[in-house]
């Protein structure tokens, strides 16, 4: 008769196997999911991706910002668009990046210095990549409300697209600004001549 340890272990062993079976027969669910009319669905389980980075007060105007308790900008990108810029350096079809952005206090608790995160997001920003969907360079933008009901395309006139198609470090999107991937960008060899230009630039002003 089998020991119980050894019926135990092929219990395991067996189980493991299907949940690995399971895994490669069920691929993961697009990030981005659309409705009937086009608008894109609100992605309600971004905060379970992958964090790439968090600004705090940061504007692309020349202006300096004159609020004293400026917002932060987090942001979040689906794994499976993660995985491959590890690999590649740069983003495939069916990356959703998410930009939330929350309000931010330097009053609170014991908090005597610097400031932190607080309350529900006051609006949440994707960029998402679909060749097949946008056609072009692949890449939207939706705006959502806090309520996260479905979004409308925003329109191809509006700015975000001119500046980033600008200002791009790596396939239209801001790389220069998520700390871990820059890197590997570099690394790969991805980054927009553009950017290497302006970089080359910036870091001879400064000596």
């Amino acid at each position: 008769m089998r020991s119980l340890p050894m019926a135990i272990g092929a219990v395991a062993l067996v189980t493991a196997g299907l949940l690995a079976a399971r895994a490669v027969a069920q691929p993961e669910e697009p990030a981005a999911r659309f409705d009937a009319e086009g608008h894109m669905l609100f992605p309600a389980d971004y905060r379970e991706w992958v964090f790439v980075t968090t600004g705090h007060g940061m504007s692309y105007n020349p202006q300096a910002n004159a609020n004293p308790d400026p917002p932060f900008d987090n942001v979040f990108v689906n794994r499976a668009a993660y995985r491959s810029f590890l690999q590649n350096g740069t983003w495939p079809d069916g990356t959703v990046l998410v930009l939330e952005i929350r309000g931010g206090t330097s009053h609170g608790s014991i908090l005597r210095g610097g400031s932190f995160q607080q309350g529900a997001p006051m609006g949440i920003e994707v960029h998402t990549k679909d060749t097949a969907r946008f056609g072009g360079d692949g890449w939207a933008f939706f705006g959502f409300s806090p309520q996260g009901q479905p979004a409308t395309m925003i329109p191809r006139e509006a700015n975000c697209y001119t500046c980033h198609e600008a200002n791009t470090a790596v396939d239209r999107t801001f790389v220069q600004f998520y700390p871990t991937l820059l890197p590997i960008a570099r690394e790969k060899g991805t980054l927009t001549p553009a950017f290497v230009t302006a970089e080359t630039a910036e870091r001879a002003a400064a000596n």
